[in-house]
């Protein structure tokens, strides 16, 4: 059962924090449908630590419903940023069963702010699951559905040393010849994190695959590098 009160307590104080004449601009800059409260990020990050700490899941069970809840009934765009932040919760650190939850946020939200809001929990999970999330990112890289293969490719921004570089051209080159900005946009950025890492394999990655890499995807993989 989701936890009504802190849910409640979320919801409060982003409408007492709402901005009205900086919402109409968000909510154009993401070509949003669903309409904005004008609150900053850091902003909603801050409100939903302090309900959180206020109003604490019992269970790993009562977080993902309350996630999944404020997800599905949210109103503002805000909600489904808290609803992300909510993963966040050191309950749920780590725990493979909130793939699931990722997944359908991944799939509903369809847009690339709420998307990449989950990118570094999957990251956690790769790394605390190494091989049944090599499996899911690998068979997610060919999904019809666009926002999954652009999860696929950004799950291991951040990952630095502990990045799988063969995992990570596994799921790029399926997606070469897409043609969709979202997605060559992904990639450039996965290589271009990377090369902070091991830039000789992004050289080679980028020189090996020639004319496949599209020039906005190798334009953002070398722009750092000399």
């Amino acid at each position: 059962m989701a936890n009504a009160e802190l849910m409640s307590a979320i919801r409060s104080r982003l409408r007492a924090a709402a901005d009205p004449a900086r919402a109409a601009g968000a909510q154009a800059y993401l070509k949003s449908e669903m309409p904005s409260l004008g609150v900053r990020v850091p902003e909603v990050r801050r409100i939903v630590k302090a309900a959180a700490r206020e109003l604490p899941p019992g269970s790993l069970q009562e977080l993902q419903s309350t996630v999944l809840e404020l997800w599905r009934g949210a109103g503002w765009r805000e909600e489904r940023y808290a609803a992300i932040d909510l993963t966040g919760l050191r309950l749920a650190a780590g725990e493979l069963g909130m793939l699931p939850l990722y997944e359908e946020i991944i799939r509903s939200g369809a847009w690339w702010d709420l998307v990449d809001g989950v990118s570094h929990r999957l990251c956690e999970l790769l790394q605390r699951h190494r091989e049944d999330m090599s499996s899911v990112l690998r068979r997610w890289s060919t999904d019809a559905d666009p926002w999954i293969r652009r999860a696929a490719i950004t799950a291991q921004l951040g990952a630095k040393s502990a990045t799988d570089p063969a995992l990570l051209a596994a799921v790029i080159e399926p997606n070469l010849a897409d043609p969709g900005f979202f997605i060559r946009k992904a990639i450039g950025w996965a290589l271009r994190d990377y090369a902070a890492t091991d830039p000789d394999w992004v050289r080679d990655f980028a020189a090996r695959h020639g004319g496949a890499l599209s020039p906005l995807s190798r334009r953002e993989a070398l722009r750092k590098l000399r």
